[in-house]
């Protein structure tokens, strides 16, 4: 016998082998008043009711016996009985119970259920949250609403499997999925079944999404300070403000804190934004005395066009970089600025201000080798930049320069400086050809009144005016070419650069902030040899360069060929140093040659050559070979005469389908040393990712660091975040490296 289904409102109701029951229940829309799920369901959807045997009356109660299923929505649920309540819109099963939920899984003995509400309870349930694929098992959970679940004396993991290679075990474990957030009071973590930390409390996101909490620890060894263990702590305070605080014990010197607060926003003003990063380790038990170190950085609109920040670093010893920093990078930092500045600006002019101070630590060996010590810039007491300026203005490229300042020094002469300097340029740009004449002017004035220790000395003024006229002018020419079998389009480019600037002797004048600019493509282009205002070189010289590119159809460019020197027709006599003699008629001459001669190979080199000598001054070559995903391989030799000759290898390659090693060497072939190293190993798996490694770099003259680092990424329980975690060292050490769990 088989009967069809019938709505309770009709009052007809049956039951008996193989029947279907449609059961239209009324919501209880007073248990939903002010409530904002996430998770949303049809309030009047119907509820269908399936089984082998229905007994009890549609329109109060219905009980199905034997292969039960009912289904209302988005909630679906079997078990070996279901008795609905249609006035109460509850479920309460029994025996085998399995619950389909927006997704989510649960398996439990006994279930009890509000299907208006979400409200209700599971028994032993195992579970499988749709979200990120997380497990667990428990003695209990408790549905709070459609999107809050809380899990009593249970397990948490996001890996596959009935024995997950990682699991947290707490008391009380509350998964809101509506926030993103999942809460455990009294945890354990366990790996590979032993416990390897404990908490009280822990909270993490669902979905991996930035979330308050412990992210992993990370264990290592430093020569500097013997086994050390970072235990970070991330706050998600808003979507565009966070913090980390970074607890460090160091088994030789004590406990370190350390703390970065990052933050971006609007105002109605315009945006700002910062980042301030503190250590602090008080009573160092090696030297005895609290070190610490800043740096902060911030930048914010005050109205249209106007803005102020400040960049700010500062530490409380000359060997703080020796003894904490993580790299070479860090380890080299040595002139700490400290820098308030604000800033005005409209279509056609600008108007800066600011004050700069300098922090310099000395590098250890300074005492014994002055060549090695770290030189103090000056300080800028304050500096005002002013700067105004349009283009094709009738034909005409105008531009105004001006600046004051107030130059201090602990030891060197002192003084203001105003400069001004004007320039207006007459451009013929023409299809295949530019001409460019510039006429510019340097005027400025010294006020100079002595050094710290002679405070009372003189005021000694000082001024110079130079005039200098430059003609730039270039042809291109394009032809339709073939590079490497690619149809391609290829320039010549042939350029002269023509500087005219009288001799004045600056010997009196005091040098501030003027160096060489290092010589390159861009400096042959430039009116002045040197950086800073301190010393206008006298020129009478032309540059010729020769530039060949080759484009693609879609306008990237896929090889740059570059050629240039500089010839002069009289001798330079404005020197930094008076004692050099510069007698020469001709620069060196400049090669350059970059770009991606295939899709997985690209490359950069260029080579100072000293035509006179038949030499090389210095040369550099560099190649990156991405032969696929997580497959990169990094070469690079740079060299400069009686300075520096260095060989830098690095890679991230994969040893099998799970292991990745991890690679980095520079070595200075002048010196005969390891100028750093970087040895890894990484193993990905489907929920976890294990990084172990160790680094060696120099940190002064005469002085080395070396440290080793594991960690342990849980896929879905925390996230390597901040500094000295070992997936920063690898990413900033290796160029293209990328994450294995991407």
């Amino acid at each position: 016998m088989s009967w069809f289904s019938a709505p309770l409102t009709s009052q007809r109701w049956v039951y008996a082998l193989g029947a279907l029951v449609t059961v239209t229940a009324v919501p209880l829309h007073a248990q939903n008043a002010g409530k904002r799920a996430v998770k949303t369901d049809d309030p009047n959807a119907p509820t269908v009711a399936r089984a082998e045997e229905i007994t009890g009356r549609p329109d109060r109660e219905v009980t199905l016996t034997r292969d039960a299923e009912l289904v209302k929505g988005k909630t679906r649920m079997t078990a070996d009985t279901v008795c609905y309540n249609a006035v109460e819109d509850q479920v309460d099963a029994k025996g085998h119970v399995n619950m389909w939920r927006f997704g989510d899984r649960y398996k439990g003995d006994a279930l009890q259920l509000q299907l208006d509400s979400g409200k209700g309870w599971v028994l032993h349930p195992e579970y499988r949250m749709e979200l990120n694929n997380a497990q667990g098992k428990a003695n209990r959970i408790d549905f709070i609403d459609e999107d809050v679940a809380v899990v009593a004396a249970g397990t948490y993991s996001t890996c596959e499997g009935p024995n997950p290679d990682w699991y947290l075990k707490a008391d009380t474990l509350r998964l809101d999925s509506g926030r993103d957030v999942g809460t455990a009071g009294k945890t354990i973590i366990y790996f590979k079944g032993v416990p390897i930390i404990g908490t009280p409390a822990m909270s993490f996101s669902l979905s991996g999404a930035r979330r308050s909490g412990w992210l992993p620890p990370v264990p290592g060894v430093s020569s500097k300070g013997g086994a050390e263990l970072l235990l970070p702590y991330y706050f998600n305070l808003a979507p565009n403000r966070d913090l980390t605080l970074f607890p460090r014990l160091i088994a030789t010197r004590g406990l370190q804190m350390g703390a970065t607060a990052r933050y971006i926003g609007e105002t109605g003003a315009g945006p700002y934004s910062g980042e301030t990063h503190a250590e602090v380790l008080m009573h160092d038990r090696v030297t005895n005395s609290d070190r610490w170190l800043l740096h902060s950085l911030h930048s914010q609109a005050l109205a249209p066009g106007w803005s102020y920040g400040w960049n700010v670093h500062a530490a409380s010893d000359d060997e703080y970089p020796s003894d904490f920093s993580k790299s070479v990078a860090g380890s080299a930092e040595r002139q700490l600025l400290r820098e308030l500045r604000s800033d005005y600006g409209t279509q056609y002019w600008s108007l800066a201000a600011r004050v700069q101070r300098y922090q310099v630590l000395q590098d250890p060996a300074a005492a014994l080798d002055p060549s090695v010590a770290v030189a103090r810039p000056y300080d800028r007491l304050p500096q005002i930049n002013f700067h105004a300026g349009r283009y094709d203005v009738g034909g005409f490229d105008w531009a105004t320069d001006a600046e004051l300042t107030r130059f201090s020094h602990p030891t060197f002469t002192r003084g203001n400086r105003a400069v001004f300097a004007p320039q207006v340029a007459y451009p013929f740009v023409r299809p295949g050809y530019f001409i460019t004449p510039k006429l510019m002017l340097n005027a400025s004035k010294y006020d100079l009144d002595g050094t710290a220790a002679n405070p009372g000395a003189a005021t000694t003024s000082l001024t110079r005016v130079l005039p200098t006229f430059s003609l730039d002018s270039g042809m291109v020419f394009e032809r339709d070419s073939k590079l490497f079998g690619h149809a391609v389009t290829q320039t010549l480019e042939p350029r002269l650069f023509y500087v005219r600037t009288p001799y004045k002797d600056q010997s009196q004048f005091p040098n501030f902030d003027s160096a060489e600019a290092g010589f390159s493509f861009a400096q042959l282009f430039t009116e002045n040899r040197f950086i800073g205002a301190d010393r206008i070189a006298d020129a009478n010289q032309v540059t010729a360069a020769l530039v060949s590119r080759y484009i693609e159809s879609n306008g990237a460019e896929r090889l740059r060929l570059a050629l240039g020197q500089r010839f002069y027709f009289s001798q330079q006599r404005v020197q930094l140093d008076p004692t050099v003699p510069l007698n020469q008629s001709r620069s060196d001459v400049l090669l350059a040659a970059s770009g991606r001669v295939a899709e997985n190979w690209s490359f950069d080199s260029a080579i100072q050559y000293n035509a006179s000598a038949r030499s090389v001054f210095s040369s550099n070559y560099g190649v990156q070979w991405l032969a696929g995903a997580k497959k990169v391989l990094n070469a690079e030799y740079r060299y400069q005469r009686d300075s520096f000759k260095n060989i830098d290898v690095s890679s991230q390659w994969p040893l099998s389908e799970r292991w990745f090693g991890v690679g980095r060497v520079s070595y200075s072939a002048r010196d005969r040393k390891l100028l750093e190293s970087l040895v890894g190993l990484e193993y990905k798996a489907d929920c976890w990712v294990f990084r172990a490694g160790a680094q060696r770099f120099v940190t002064a003259a005469q002085r080395t660091s070396s440290s080793t680092f594991v960690s342990l990424e849980l896929n879905g329980l925390a996230t390597n975040i901040g500094p000295g975690n070992a997936l920063e060292t690898l990413s900033k050490s290796i160029p293209g490296y990328s994450r294995v769990n991407k």
